[in-house]
């Protein structure tokens, strides 16, 4: 939390966004390590266990996604507005948030594991190992939610290497660990579960070290302020907001593998392998969404429609830039990568067929992605769930319009309407909120 704000400048851009670049890189390397240490074990059921457990928990802590994006926003307007009370309020709400919603969900654990296979059925062994997995994993859901809080706290104030380091320590410790527990100790699954465990926690440890500063001065437990009515009301409308829009979100893409499924194994297994393409342009993208949210909520804190305005640009510049460089990658290389995840030669030829709508989806998906930072960092969350509600019903009639003629390109050409839906929804939108920061 320094004194002085640095100048708006690409420099300042990129060294919000970068850390945020490198930092989900290490994602998907442990989500590998978790499958590659259980896969020497030489039997399918832990591997499926391990994948179906861990898709269940990660799709109930995205639910708590509002809470990193929420105090993202909320945090970078008191820095910009110089109220460093706030900030630190900000800091114990956010955690208090993330600490309370894990112990519900450890209480529940029992429905959420049920619920969990009724959405995703398996063979009873690996619904047997899988809830083992679950049910060690869960113990650290208060310190996996409330890290989204830590780590929006620290975007805001554009502490994005001290992310980069929680992330780099927690998955880092993980991998070690799988290792150990796994392959060392035979733990198994479990072994699996606990490593997540104890990096959780660790890192919940390590990320409260790095907010250190908020801890120094008393204002993060004045209680009178971080349990304001007013304060409090405000963080609860922005958090519903956003968790509706990215319900929302979510069930776009969930109905999307749905439909996909109707035209049979292959294109539903196309269809999955392309879709990993987008979650590249997604954690690519993340860097400068991210950046797009500190910096406009520095300038709302601000009261400066200038600034604004500017920040929403430089970080576009940069957003653009890199989707130039996917969709020219993804055109050239598309082939190659297809290949490496696959060697089914009828899903390589059928992704192959579609792969000419992931060569425009990080071009179409640009301005969707840097609005949502943008609207995101001026809390205009009431925006957002509005304008996805209405991309949502674009989506929904395009796909039955589409989806018969066209069959699954009808499906692809749905989806990439709703990214020019949400781009051009949020566009509509934009201009009030500048003059919202201009009137005050």
């Amino acid at each position: 939390m320094s004194d002085a704000t640095p100048p708006l400048t690409h420099k300042r851009v990129l060294k919000i966004a970068i850390p945020i670049l490198l930092a989900n890189v290490t994602v998907p390397i442990l989500g590998a390590v978790d499958t590659g240490v259980v896969g020497q074990l030489g039997q399918a059921a832990p591997i499926g266990a391990v994948g179906v457990g861990a898709v269940i928990l990660s799709a109930i802590y995205w639910i708590f996604g509002f809470l990193r994006m929420g105090t993202t926003g909320l945090t970078a307007q008191a820095e910009g507005q110089g109220n460093r009370a706030e900030v630190a309020a900000l800091l114990t709400r956010a955690l208090a948030i993330g600490l309370t919603g894990g112990v519900l969900l450890i209480a529940l654990q029992g429905v959420v594991i049920r619920a969990g296979f009724l959405a995703a059925p398996a063979s009873d062994e690996v619904e047997a190992l899988a809830a083992t997995y679950m049910r060690i994993r869960i113990w650290s859901a208060p310190a996996a939610i409330a890290i989204y809080g830590i780590t929006g706290w620290l975007i805001a104030q554009e502490r994005t290497r001290a992310v980069l380091l929680l992330q780099l320590w927690m998955n880092g410790l993980n991998v070690v660990l799988d290792l150990w527990f796994v392959l060392g100790l035979g733990w198994g699954v479990g072994g699996v579960a606990t490593a997540t465990f104890i990096a959780e926690w660790t890192g919940l440890a390590f990320g409260l070290w790095l907010c250190r500063a908020a801890f120094r001065v008393p204002d993060w437990r004045d209680w009178a302020r971080v349990f304001d009515r007013e304060k409090l009301g405000r963080m609860a409308v922005v958090n519903t907001d956003i968790l509706i829009r990215s319900l929302l979100l979510q069930a776009i893409f969930v109905s999307f593998l749905l439909l996909g499924a109707r035209f049979g194994d292959v294109t539903l297994a196309a269809n999955q392998v392309l879709l990993q393409f987008l979650h590249v342009t997604g954690y690519a993208m993340d860097g400068f969404a991210f950046a797009a949210e500190a910096l406009v909520g520095h300038a709302v804190g601000a009261r400066s429609a200038h600034l604004v305005r500017r920040s929403a640009v430089m970080a576009s510049v940069w957003g653009a830039v890199t989707a130039l460089v996917m969709a020219a990658a993804f055109a050239i290389f598309g082939p190659a990568i297809i290949d490496t995840m696959t060697t089914a030669p009828e899903v390589r030829a059928a992704a192959r067929a579609y792969l000419p709508w992931m060569a425009v989806a990080p071009l179409l998906g640009l301005v969707p992605f840097m609005f949502d930072g943008i609207f995101i960092g001026a809390t205009r969350s009431a925006d957002m769930r509005n304008m996805m509600a209405v991309s949502a019903a674009i989506y929904a009639a395009a796909v039955m319009l589409l989806i018969g003629p066209m069959e699954n390109h009808g499906l692809w050409l749905a989806l990439h309407i709703s990214f020019l839906a949400r781009g051009l929804t949020l566009a509509l939108r934009y201009p009030a909120l500048e003059r919202a920061v201009a009137a005050g």
